[in-house]
């Protein structure tokens, strides 16, 4: 089998990893248990956490011992992960199966596209990696839309149901994570076996190469902010009075449009510059999320909306212009330490915002939101700015 079949299987993992089918509900389904709000954004500020800590390690991991290996073992992590959640009953129970779920994650964050990139590399079609990387997270948000749907129509029987089919997809993952072929690219350059080695690539990528820090820095804003509103979505649902079983529809239709700007994000590329398209995805998320605050809900769903098709854009093309100015060797680590920066972000201010939305409103909680975005994307766009003119 060549080395080519790794895209479609990648395909396949990314569809299972992201047919979360507790995705709408997840939040009632902690709340149904008896946690606050503020507990909920505890927990998911330690599954971040989690990601955070293990995500430069999980990637030098990929890169030294194989990104094949370091994916089967994410993958056992999340069925395990998911298991545990769908037996539990009360906070600690979750506390332990989100920390496994973070650990299994954390495996596969940032080695399934440096496996994707080396395949096209060893393929001679680097070329196309903003387009398949845009393919693949495309068919992760229809996959997600249409887990959505059948997650809200599951959720009227049973909140718990939903986990319980979602570690059975958890469990379809390992064995195509099996058939995966390591590319030879990569066994030609692997980096030396010692915790030196790690430091010397976060060196490299926060200190030495400076586009590649600014790159990273933007990037990770962009995905703190993406990612804290998706955990925030479905409490806005129940503010503004949205019944339940319309939950999973309007999830669906979220990340459906997120899939078809992402399919579309590589001609999107070839039409706008970098300096243009990096305030693009900086005002139109920053501004959309602080402007949600002061919405009225047909407004703010709109907004929502706006959020998820930049997103869908942004994405595999800021993972494009990391790739580009990454060696092969450590691209899996340098992934990680974006997705590091995006996961510890969450960790610390999502509890933060889960307390001002308890506290005081969830409106006050997207406004603190949409300020540090604001501040942090404008600021690294204006920098990458000087750098690529220079």
């Amino acid at each position: 089998m060549s080395i080519s079949s790794n895209i479609w299987k990648l395909y396949v993992i990314k569809s299972l990893k992201w047919f979360m089918l507790i995705m709408p509900i997840i939040v009632l389904f902690f709340q149904e248990n008896g946690l606050t709000l503020k507990e909920v954004m505890i927990l998911q500020g330690i599954y971040s956490f989690i990601i955070a800590v293990l995500e430069i390690p999980s990637g030098y991991i990929g890169d030294v011992f194989g990104r094949k290996n370091t994916l089967i073992l994410g993958s056992i992590g999340l069925f395990i992960g998911y298991l545990i959640i769908s037996l539990s009953f009360n906070f600690w129970y979750f506390f332990i199966g989100e920390i496994i779920l973070g650990i299994g994650s954390s495996f596969i964050s940032g080695t399934d596209s440096a496996i994707l990139y080396d395949s096209l590399v060893e393929s001679k079609r680097e070329k196309e990696y903003s387009k398949v990387e845009g393919i693949s997270y495309g068919i992760g948000n229809y996959s997600e839309a249409t887990a959505g749907i059948l997650g809200g129509i599951i959720a009227e029987t049973s909140l718990r149901l939903t986990f319980e089919i979602q570690v059975i997809i958890a469990g379809l993952i390992i064995p195509i994570t099996i058939l995966l072929i390591e590319p030879k690219i990569y066994k030609e350059k692997k980096i030396n076996h010692n915790i030196k080695s790690i430091f010397g690539v976060i060196k490299f990528s926060i200190i030495n190469n400076k586009l590649l820090k600014w790159l990273i820095i933007f990037s990770s804003s962009i995905g703190f902010a993406t990612l804290t509103l998706a955990w925030f979505i479905q409490p806005y649902f129940k503010t503004i009075g949205i019944p339940l079983k319309y939950f999973g529809m309007l999830w669906a239709f979220l990340n459906l449009t997120t899939g078809f700007s992402s399919f579309n994000a590589y001609k999107t590329e070839k039409y706008i510059s970098r300096d243009r398209f990096l305030l693009l995805i900086s005002f139109g998320i920053s501004l959309s999320i602080l402007f949600i605050s002061i919405s009225s809900a047909l407004t703010g769903l709109v907004l929502i909306f706006i959020v998820y098709i930049l997103r869908g854009l942004g994405t595999p093309i800021l993972r494009t212009y990391i790739n580009n100015n990454t060696p092969s060797n450590i691209r899996a680590t340098v992934l990680s330490i974006r997705s590091f920066c995006i996961r510890i972000s969450f960790a610390i201010v999502a509890p933060l915002i889960g307390w001002i939305a308890d506290n005081y409103s969830l409106a006050k909680g997207f406004f603190v939101v949409g300020i540090i975005v604001g501040v942090i994307s404008l600021l690294s766009s204006i920098k990458l700015k000087k750098l690529i003119n220079n």
